[in-house]
């Protein structure tokens, strides 16, 4: 199975592809979408977009996953993330593959074993479990990766199995 994990954002958004079988994965690619600050922000969703649909073409995935999103003390960013993270949701549902969502706790609790775990944690387990050399960068990357193992270990549990 091929997952694409996606960390939304306006300014830069992560993905990281990985391949699935039988509890072995494999990062295949990673890498950031980027908008230039100081920027029209429609030009920026438009550009953000554009680059998802080509990813998807070229990524071609069975299943994208994607961090929910998390509300800190700026809600300006947060509404501007949100419509990011719109445009993406619009590419993958274009594209015809299924959206899987996970809450960051989720994410640390699937790649760490603790969801309160830190983000260096998070990196430096991703990195031992895809038997990488180095975490992937930009850290959004990193985060995507991540979300992507987090599908790739929830998919296969027995109990995500047994609803099937």
């Amino acid at each position: 199975m091929r997952i694409l994990g996606i960390d939304p954002g306006y300014g830069i958004t992560g993905f990281g592809l990985i391949e699935a079988d039988r509890g072995i994965c494999r990062l295949l690619r990673c890498g950031a979408i980027t908008t230039p600050p100081n920027t029209d922000f429609s030009w920026r969703l438009g550009e953000i977009y554009n680059n998802m649909t080509e990813l998807m073409l070229l990524a071609k995935p069975d299943a994208v996953a994607i961090e929910e999103l998390f509300f800190g003390n700026n809600v300006t960013t947060g509404i501007k993330v949100a419509q990011a993270r719109g445009v993406i949701l619009l590419a993958v549902q274009q594209a015809n593959v299924p959206v899987f969502e996970y809450k960051p706790m989720q994410v640390k609790q699937s790649v760490v074993g603790y969801g309160n775990a830190s983000k260096h944690q998070v990196m430096d387990m991703t990195k031992r479990i895809l038997h990488l050399s180095a975490v992937p960068k930009p850290d959004d990357a990193a985060d995507a990766v991540a979300i992507a193992l987090c599908h790739a270990r929830s998919s296969t549990s027995l109990l995500a199995l047994a609803g099937k």
